[in-house]
């Protein structure tokens, strides 16, 4: 792919999410598009997404749990960026968010990392845990600017990693010793969580729905970033959300969710959207 239809593409995607409008799949047109060809799209979006004021503060990592890749179609998973637009802090674990614009949106109950020192390839998971600040529970709120949620894996990385917003809860410090890096280890690919819309049980998950846990799921992205030399690396200070564990699910406004954890020593977090 030349760098002028990255351009190209890069401009109709970002001029979707402005006008809260669809878009066909690049992957259905004649010219295709391939994974690699849709990560320097990515690169150029974000290029654009500077210029225009807005700052990259992390990742997100979609598609990392399994369960969901044949009801979308997708064998891998991918990651995009996170902007200081497009995160949020919810006050004791309680927030209301709009929908206003949002292109069919749904709802992922996450875990969220922040970096006090940048990882590296081939580290375990004890080194990934003492390579993190604090971690948090969170929602990735995600949207589709393809109608009714059908794409190949190509589009995803190309728009914006289907990413809306991150809503993150209260940050967790975590400790300096080996033995809490390894009982977070342990926690990260056996805690459980349930998912509630008004009051109702939608879905339940688990750590280890996320390619065995969230920081495995960390460890996959390091070692795809050394990969892909038209991105940085991971920084001290980023954000990274790790991906669904449970199913992703449509939400509309008017509905208040809210998650329960256990095994894990984070709050649930309660969200009203608007």
């Amino acid at each position: 792919m030349d760098n002028r239809r990255n351009r190209v593409i890069a401009h109709e995607l970002l001029e979707a999410l402005a006008r809260s409008r669809q878009v066909r799949p690049y992957t259905s047109q004649p010219q295709g598009l391939s994974v690699e060809a849709a990560y320097a799209v990515s690169a150029e979006i974000l290029r654009m997404r500077r210029a225009r004021g807005e700052r990259p503060v992390g990742r997100k990592i979609g598609f990392t749990n399994r369960g969901i890749w044949a009801e979308y179609g997708v064998s891998r998973p991918i990651w995009n960026y996170v902007y200081d637009s497009t995160i949020r802090y919810a006050l004791n674990d309680a927030g209301v968010q709009s929908l206003k614009g949002a292109l069919e949106p749904k709802i992922e109950p996450e875990i969220v990392l922040c970096l006090k020192s940048a990882p590296h390839p081939g580290m375990g998971e004890e080194e990934l845990a003492g390579c993190i600040e604090w971690l948090a529970h969170g929602y990735e709120i995600v949207q589709s600017p393809y109608p009714e949620w059908k794409f190949q894996g190509a589009d995803t990385v190309a728009a914006f990693g289907l990413h809306g917003v991150l809503i993150v809860g209260t940050p967790c410090q975590v400790g300096a010793e080996a033995a809490q890096y390894r009982e977070l280890a342990e926690k990260m690919r056996s805690f459980r969580i349930s998912l509630f819309c008004d009051g109702q049980l939608r879905d339940s998950g688990a750590g280890a729905n996320v390619l065995g846990s969230p920081l495995l799921a960390l460890k996959h992205l390091v070692e795809v970033l050394a990969h892909q030399p038209v991105h940085h690396m991971l920084e001290p200070g980023e954000v990274i959300t790790t991906g669904t564990l449970t199913a992703a699910l449509p939400i509309k406004a008017g509905e208040t969710w809210h998650t329960a954890l256990t095994g894990l020593d984070l709050p649930g977090l309660a969200v009203r959207f608007v």
